[in-house]
């Protein structure tokens, strides 16, 4: 028999009848593939649990694993990125299906952005229309009949997926500009192996730690035609950015440098590396900077981050950047809308992952229906990340949802709306009642996509939304994570 100290920390859980549970069936019993998991929590005991939760709480603070929240008051206040003990399980079968779904994804986007900046034949063809593609403000004209190595502008994507009430998964949005969160990924592993190593011992679970292996080889296969030998640097903002800790860890890992701007220099269309040993040519930048501050020539003139004639240099052929600048299009949520449309035009193939059902304002009947059910919508920005901008309707008040109207048709282009989608819960620690409770989390996967080789990381980030009843599952909303298990 248990002591008390062992059930309380599911005293408090409540199965939910309106979400699907991932852990707990409808009659409250545990599934059976968590099973072993939680007996083994049970068995630590209340005083065990907490010294672990602490020493996973102190590695995260020694390595400097923290990520910034942003509020209206402050301009960004650094925290240790909450991770939870409780790991997430996916089958084997069930990610068979996730994988083939987001590498159709990547495929498809690919050929779309390529055909973008070419002929343009999905235009031509009426597939989408011309306005949706060119307002968006992410499109580079500078992009135009430019061909980057093997044809590949999206190197590395996060598709971000939710499971619904009907225990299926659903694509929300795809992440093109640089996706963070994967170096999370692997220090939670890191994490839970050191307290948990008794759990992977009877439990068969994919690795992770081969991300950034895979990582340098997608950055190998889209060296400059023609070079034997290829030198690859992680070109960062610097140390004041919210993922720096994810641009260092990267870098560390892939045995490459880690550079800013300032380290950089254009001579000749070609780009070197400062160092105390003379320039170094550089080959292949992994860039963790956003397309308008990479170069002041070519865009944000009062840009400090950026490398004067960087553009110069990739367009002559003479450097790969990962990601290509331009890819912003195709991640935009209003052209998100097409994709089952992109995939079967590019692909000739039915969607594996269905996108969720979405609303785009710029449409008059998709506008007044918008306007008509604010107060039942998911609000979001077509161009924001984060979770920034986006508004719940039934946490609305009357004057809210008034100022969600007046934005929406001040600039219907920038908005879309989606169903309140019923994310399903995971038990999850809660440091304030000292138990665990059912919360809403999310699936971030990492889909790799070079010249001849192709990976997605077998677990991807599990994001949890923290606040009882919250939907918003991101770090920079106050969320935290789990490590995710595909099993063998």
């Amino acid at each position: 028999m248990q002591s008390q100290g062992q059930k309380k920390f599911f005293d408090l859980y409540e199965p939910s009848e309106s979400f699907y549970d991932e852990v707990f069936d409808g009659n409250g019993k545990v599934k059976p593939g968590y099973q072993k998991i939680f007996d083994h929590f049970n068995h630590l005991g209340e005083e065990n649990f907490l010294r672990l939760f602490d020493e996973a709480k102190t590695s995260f603070f020694n390595q400097g694993i923290t990520f910034a929240v942003y509020s209206d008051t402050d301009q960004g206040t650094e925290k240790i990125f909450p991770f939870d003990l409780f790991p997430r399980i996916i089958t084997a079968r069930e990610w068979e299906h996730l994988e083939e779904g987001v590498l159709q994804r990547t495929r498809a986007i690919n050929a779309f952005i390529f055909d973008i900046y070419h002929d343009q034949k999905i235009i031509k063809d009426k597939i989408i229309p011309a306005e949706l593609i060119f307002s968006s403000k992410n499109y580079q004209k500078l992009m135009k009949d430019f061909s980057p190595p093997g044809d590949i502008y999206c190197h590395i994507s996060g598709t971000d997926i939710i499971r619904h009430s009907d225990g299926e998964f659903y694509v929300l949005e795809d992440n093109l500009r640089s996706p963070s969160g994967v170096s999370y990924v692997i220090n939670n592993r890191i994490a839970l192996k050191r307290g948990l190593l008794g759990l992977f011992n009877t439990n068969k679970v994919e690795s992770v730690s081969d991300y950034p292996e895979h990582l340098l080889k997608t950055l190998h296969s889209v060296h400059p035609h023609g070079m034997e030998e290829t030198n690859c640097v992680l070109y960062t903002p610097g140390s004041f950015n919210s993922a720096y800790f994810e641009h260092a860890f990267l870098a560390q890992r892939m045995g490459i440098e880690l550079v800013e701007g300032q380290d950089l220099i254009v001579e000749h269309d070609y780009v070197f590396m400062k160092t105390i040993y003379g320039k170094v040519k550089v080959d292949v930048i992994y860039r963790r900077v956003d397309d308008n501050f990479i170069d002041p020539e070519a865009f944000n003139k009062d840009s400090l981050l950026g490398v004067p004639g960087l553009m110069r240099a990739y367009l002559a052929g003479n450097v790969t950047l990962v990601n290509a600048p331009g890819t912003g299009f195709a991640d935009d949520k209003a052209v998100y809308t097409y994709l089952p449309e992109i995939i079967k035009y590019y692909l000739g193939e039915e969607p594996i992952l269905n996108n969720v059902k979405t609303y785009r304002c710029e449409i008059d009947e998709d506008y007044k229906f918008v306007m008509e059910n604010v107060d039942k919508l998911v609000v979001k920005p077509v161009d924001e990340a984060g979770g920034y901008g986006i508004t719940i309707g039934t946490t609305l008040t009357k004057k809210e949802i008034e100022e969600v109207k007046q934005r929406i048709t001040a600039d219907r282009r920038k908005y879309i709306a989606q169903p309140i989608m019923s994310l399903s819960v995971h038990a999850t620690y809660i440091e304030d009642s000292h138990a665990f409770e059912a919360r809403h989390v999310d699936l971030r996967t990492y889909t790799l996509f070079g010249k001849d080789c192709q990976h997605v990381l077998k677990g991807g980030l599990s994001r949890v939304a923290l606040k009882k009843g919250n939907l918003i599952v991101n770090s920079s909303q106050g969320g935290g994570s789990k490590d995710t298990w595909v099993l063998k």
